[in-house]
């Protein structure tokens, strides 16, 4: 089953084109790395695939609804306000400068959301926030605050106020790269177990052996293209896009 899909997505910024066509779908339970030198265009990508931007031509579609779509004149239309409401929910985004609250404490982050957006009571959204927090390994921080925790309890926050909404997809942007390599792998560790569980995700990583390792398809962007895309196996180590070729090697893979 399609969680989602895009079709010739296009995005410019002053006359630059960042995004020259790009299509995509993702399907459930699936793990889709994107990689590619920095400017390519990935976390842009994400920003519009999640509404953050708006796109200037093509579809984008959740679950066979259509968030956005370009009409015969050529011009994008997005969905009614209830309509974009709705398709907002079917999607999480953990950001890599964790973009929490600096006044919440860690369960306020997790479950404001939950009272706020979902109408949750707050017996049960601290439930459901507490819950999530075992799970990432940080049942003691729950009434820390974020300058009180290293980028790594921060970022596994971030996860947890994502999935603490219950979302069927989940993007991250490049979420280890404001972490140094110790704390990196706290956050390899929690995505890779969501992997296990069959989580949806599209993840923007720097990380390569991470990239083989936990994904179903790896997608290189170049220069607003999407250059090759297949099996982690393949494109790691029989790539046949030669930007791809000098692209992977700068890692060890």
């Amino acid at each position: 089953m399609k969680l989602f899909e895009i079709r010739n997505l296009r995005k410019s910024f002053n006359n630059i084109e960042v995004l020259k066509g790009i299509s995509m779908s993702v399907e459930q339970g699936q793990v889709v790395a994107i990689i590619g030198p920095s400017g390519s265009g990935k976390s842009t990508l994400l920003r519009c695939a999640t509404m953050l931007d708006r796109i200037d031509g093509g579809d984008i579609i959740y679950l066979g609804e259509y968030a956005a779509r370009t009409g015969e004149d050529g011009r994008t239309v997005y969905a009614s306000p209830g309509t974009l409401k709705k398709i907002q929910g079917y999607f999480g985004l953990v950001f890599q400068n964790f973009n929490l609250f600096p006044h919440f404490s860690v369960i306020k982050n997790i479950t404001d959301p939950l009272i706020t957006v979902k109408k949750v009571n707050r017996e049960e959204a601290y439930e459901i926030g507490r819950s999530l927090l075992r799970k990432m390994g940080l049942e003691n921080k729950e009434n820390a605050y974020p300058y009180q925790l290293s980028g790594g309890q921060q970022q596994r926050v971030s996860i947890a106020r994502a999935l603490a909404l219950n979302p069927k997809i989940l993007f991250f942007d490049e979420p280890t790269s404001a972490l140094d390599p110790e704390l990196t792998g706290e956050i390899l560790r929690v995505i890779k177990d969501l992997a296990r569980e069959h989580m949806t995700m599209v993840i923007v990583t720097h990380e390569m052996s991470f990239a083989r390792d936990v994904s179903d398809r790896v997608i290189f962007m170049d220069n607003g293209i999407i250059a090759e895309e297949g099996r982690p196996d393949e494109i790691m180590t029989n790539p046949k896009n030669e930007r791809l070729k000098q692209f992977l090697g700068k890692f060890e893979v």
